[in-house]
């Protein structure tokens, strides 16, 4: 019934389109579901209206770019020109101010499609996936020229620090019981636990063990950052948990095979290995100002992968 119903929906002018542009939202948390896409758009839209706008055109642009350049029909039709766009420009609205943010915003998430084919083409020998380093290298380019780009103005909540002046506070409470969902609301720049929980929503809809490799993935991470000292504001705002909800999601289901036997302990791996890694990527970046972003999910997806290429039960 479900089938048939979407197949006449498709039949709409439009709806084929429409579906596209959702599966570039679903795609950023690895899931080619358009359903996922709306519920996810909806959860965006309960925090901040001009968010949902941002990701929708976003989506659009970067699948559009693709389209009309002539890319793979699969992987448009499959949402996977849209995602980093969609990242690039909700990130720039959030991290740029003065009065063209929009327009640098939506910019970049055009420049991001092509970033995106550029290096789907390149990584195709390694055999590993592009994942969301185009919103990345993208985001980090628009942000570190700023500083010498009129055009360009951050927001005063990127400001470079000092890092012999950094003191480690670990001090306050950690409400663990929002702390399941505020790895996932993170994923999207969210600051609502209620959207946290739809996001999840979404991503199980697309399959239940998805659902449950996002709570183990993210709780394995919160268990990791706490065990090893992280300052509890961080633990407690999700800021541990969204690289590696995507990492399990990515480990544990979206790239495993019948070989990886523990696809489950490779997801809590790659979940544990995030905390590390966003560490050290904080310090290293906290002298520019810059956000870490999801190159913590990146790296670590990247490094499991990798090494299923010779140890293959993981």
């Amino acid at each position: 019934m479900l089938k048939q119903t979407i197949e006449s929906l498709i039949k709409i002018p439009g709806a084929a389109q429409l579906l596209i542009i959702l599966r570039g939202i679903s795609q950023v948390v690895l899931i080619n579901n358009a359903l996922t896409g709306a519920v996810i758009l909806f959860a965006i839209a309960t925090v901040s209206i001009p968010l949902t706008i941002a990701a929708f055109v976003s989506s659009a642009i970067g699948t559009l770019t693709a389209y009309w350049g002539g890319a793979d029909k699969n992987r448009i039709r499959n949402g996977l020109f849209g995602f980093n766009s969609v990242l690039t420009g909700m990130g720039l609205i959030l991290y740029l101010s003065g009065p063209y943010k929009w327009i640098i915003a939506l910019a970049c998430a055009f420049i991001t499609s092509f970033m995106t084919a550029a290096l789907m083409r390149a990584m195709t020998p390694t055999g590993l996936p592009v994942l969301s380093i185009p919103f990345i290298l993208i985001t980090w380019m628009i942000l570190l020229a700023s500083y010498r780009l009129k055009a360009f103005t951050l927001t005063t909540e990127l400001m470079p620090q000092n890092l012999s002046n950094w003191k480690l506070d670990i001090s306050g409470s950690i409400n663990w019981a929002t702390g399941l969902f505020d790895g996932a609301r993170q994923v999207f720049f969210l600051q609502n636990s209620v959207a946290g929980i739809l996001i999840l929503i979404g991503i199980s809809i697309a399959g239940w063990k998805l659902g449950v490799y996002a709570l183990l993935g993210n709780m394995a991470a919160l268990a990791t950052a706490y065990v090893l000292g992280a300052e509890h504001a961080l633990i407690d705002n999700g800021l541990f948990g969204y690289n590696a909800v995507l990492a399990a999601v990515a480990i544990g289901s979206v790239y495993r095979n019948p070989h990886n036997k523990l696809a489950p302990l490779s997801a809590i791996i790659a979940s544990c290995l995030t905390v590390l890694v966003i560490s050290a990527v904080d310090s290293w970046l906290l002298p520019y100002g810059l956000p870490a972003l999801t190159f913590p999910f990146v790296l670590s997806t990247w490094i499991l992968l990798g090494a299923r290429k010779t140890q293959m039960n993981f």
